[in-house]
């Protein structure tokens, strides 16, 4: 039976599903459903529309290899340029007939009998695949701060990823709570338009500077030329991450090293002022993700902005009161507080053989061999699953090794056939992973990495070099082959 009569659903369209569909289809696949709960392709790069929303990571490394863009207007793409980088990628691979858009998954179950997924929509459509592919990722779903009063505020507020463009902040006294990527971003382009900026710090980011330019046309003239140059600008801002996720990781003369970068460049940012010391962390470099910025501290500076690091205590009809009992009477709350992104696959019931409920079975922390397998839940597979974050680099490298394995599992399936990881398999690699991650940086302080029992469940313990090594082959010893035919080979 050939690969296309495979039935494959893929629920999202960001970089993951687009990923995970373009691998499937080079390799003869074209019986395959992408299920997008928005309008257009994208996924966060859809959903986050903030003033100045960009990638911190440099373009040529920001993009599949297999499509470069030898056009990018500049170093650090914005928003606009990478959703739109998306929508050509995917109308160029075919991919957009597959996608039914508007419709969000709300529940899988594995059915033993016949080996194939049962997959339930918010439209009430009922459809049945034989491989699921998650690429929901982690950064999906807004989080809210754990803050008494959040209802009782009687004027505007949202969240940085849902932001309300209808609202004129032009003159207001805004809130913004959280010092995150996001907000590193948006305070600088909305201090200008404000009458005053209360910034509500919990812990700082470090920074560092942000190696930004604008590409000229002979920018675009060369690159049109001579490809390679870019390929080359891929290849040494590769290696510069690999350098700091070793850095994190493994050596502490080079960690010494970019503890020291930052502290030049906040230093030089802040000459003259105070703010250098309410605006340093006190944690290892690595532990938070470190966030790259030009403007985010010169905007700090200005009049109309106040850090504030007490602790809040309440959400009141007028502001945001702080522990010492001043209550910060504003206009706008912006959430600018991240993403619940230890929730893999939330909301979505996931039902798996004898029916175990995939929550249940995370109820101690989601975890997955090599982030793209779980035991009892055969022909699942994740993209951007548990312990494949990385601190430093480009996650789109992860992605591309992630399908490419997703593919190779796949490749000798039959309808009806199914692999699912053997459960001991799985638990040697947790047990490694997280052998490897509780002496680490990661585990030195609280950050969206960290699980509340300490478990770090979201990145992973080492370079992306080492995981394309290891998901450079699959290995069908590992698995277990169910088929309706044989039963369990």
């Amino acid at each position: 039976m050939s690969a296309h009569r495979l039935a494959i659903a893929i629920i999202g369209t960001g970089f993951a599903g687009l990923a995970a569909a373009i691998e499937l289809k080079k390799h003869g696949h074209d019986d395959i459903v992408l299920f997008e709960r928005g309008s257009e392709v994208g996924g966060v790069w859809r959903e986050n529309t903030y003033p100045g929303a960009s990638c911190d990571v440099p373009s040529s490394l920001y993009s599949f290899s297999f499509e470069p863009n030898l056009n990018w207007l500049r170093r650090s793409s914005e928003q606009p340029e990478i959703l739109a980088y998306l929508r050509r990628t995917a109308g160029k691979h075919d991919v957009l007939r597959h996608v039914r858009f508007d419709t969000e998954v709300i529940s899988a179950e594995f059915d033993e009998v016949v080996n194939r997924w049962t997959i339930g929509t918010d439209a009430g459509d009922v459809v049945e695949v034989d491989v699921l592919v998650s690429a929901v990722g982690q950064l999906s779903r807004p989080a809210l701060p754990d803050v008494e009063g959040r209802e009782n505020f009687e004027h505007d507020a949202f969240h940085s990823a849902e932001w309300d463009h209808s609202i004129d902040l032009t003159g207001k006294r805004v809130a913004v709570i959280g010092t995150g990527a996001s907000a590193i971003q948006f305070v600088p382009e909305i201090q200008p338009q404000v009458k005053q900026l209360i910034l509500f710090q919990r812990t700082a980011p470090y920074l560092l500077p942000r190696f930004d330019t604008v590409f000229s046309d002979a920018h675009h003239a060369l690159f049109q030329r001579l490809p390679i140059i870019q390929k080359a600008q891929r290849a040494v801002w590769w290696m510069a991450a690999e350098t700091l996720s070793i850095a994190f990781l493994y050596s502490k003369p080079l960690s010494r090293v970019v503890t020291a970068l930052s502290r030049w460049h906040m230093k030089r940012q802040l000459r003259g002022s105070e703010l250098l010391a309410k605006v340093w962390p006190d944690y290892a470099v690595g532990c938070k993700r470190i966030l790259f910025s030009d403007n985010y501290l010169p905007s700090l500076r200005q009049p109309n902005v106040a850090v504030e690091s007490d602790r809040i205590e309440e959400i009141t009809a007028a502001g945001v009161r702080t522990v010492d009992g001043v209550v910060h009477e504003v206009d706008v709350i912006i959430y600018a507080t991240g993403f619940a992104a230890s929730d893999f696959l939330a909301p979505m019931k996931i039902l798996g053989q004898g029916r175990r409920d995939l929550r249940a079975q995370w109820s101690n922390g989601a975890r997955a061999y090599l982030g793209v397998s779980i035991p009892h839940f055969p022909n699942l597979f994740l993209m951007y699953g548990p312990n494949t974050n990385l601190g430093s680099g480009s996650m789109v490298c992860m992605l591309e090794s992630q399908a490419e394995y997703i593919r190779r599992a796949v490749a000798g399936l039959r309808g009806g056939d199914a692999v699912v990881v053997r459960a001991d398999v799985e638990n040697r690699y947790d047990v490694e992973t997280q052998a490897r991650l509780v002496d680490g940086v990661w585990s030195k302080c609280t950050s969206w990495y960290r699980a509340a029992d300490g478990r770090v469940a979201n990145n992973w313990p080492g370079t992306s070099s080492e995981y394309r090594r290891r998901t450079k082959e699959f290995d069908a010893s590992e698995f277990v082959h169910l088929s309706k035919e044989k039963g369990i080979s």
